[in-house]
């Protein structure tokens, strides 16, 4: 039988709630980011999934979600390995800021170009392909030979740092990926091949 991988996306955050550029910056899960991750966990415990290695960003939001969910599967000693890699992107000079804020000094047209697309990155901030140029090799080191030693994985991250694992294991156009916005802490679940692309279907 082949492992399973899971990524979630971490719960609210406290910029999630109050519409601010968060990026890079180390902010806290609210109490609904909170339940979210409580419930990621309930619904993980019903599929009876046994977790050998969990990956996480370095920022908190991603971490407590993590914590959140193990400790409602009862799995709270597996090893849990954090990284640099699957942070969420650097929003650069929009950082901190509410994103009306943005949209009055710029326009609606460049936010979302800033927000959805694969190659243009926020002033002195990171693109999707930017990120994917970090998460990819470190996938494709690190986590791909374990789940393909037969691990099953999960991984709590962000948006954009999970868009970017997703184009790649789903081979999505860039054009697609444009389209997907990930929902706070609700589990994807996948099967992979020997080269680690997603089963169709």
């Amino acid at each position: 039988m082949l492992p399973t991988l899971v990524l979630v996306r971490h719960g609210e955050s406290e910029w999630n709630l109050a519409k601010r550029f968060t990026g890079q910056s180390d902010v806290a899960l609210t109490e609904l980011g909170r339940k979210q991750a409580a419930i990621a966990g309930e619904l993980l415990a019903k599929t009876g999934l046994q977790f050998t290695r969990a990956y996480c960003s370095k920022l908190k939001r991603a971490k407590h979600s993590l914590d959140i969910i193990l400790k409602n599967i009862d799995q709270e000693n597996i090893s849990i390995v954090e990284s640099f890699a699957l942070n969420e992107r650097d929003f650069g000079d929009l950082t901190g800021l509410h994103h009306q804020q943005v949209r009055d000094e710029y326009n609606d047209k460049m936010v979302t170009t800033w927000r959805q697309s694969y190659d243009v990155a926020p002033p002195n901030g990171e693109s999707l392909k930017q990120v994917a140029a970090r998460i990819i090799p470190y996938w494709q080191q690190e986590i791909l030979p374990r789940y393909l030693a037969g691990e099953n994985i999960i991984i709590a991250a962000h948006n954009v740092s999970l868009k970017a694992l997703m184009m790649h294991i789903e081979q999505i156009s860039k054009l697609n990926i444009e389209k997907i916005n990930l929902q706070n802490a609700e589990p994807i679940f996948y099967k992979l091949d020997k080269n680690g692309f997603a089963f169709a279907g």
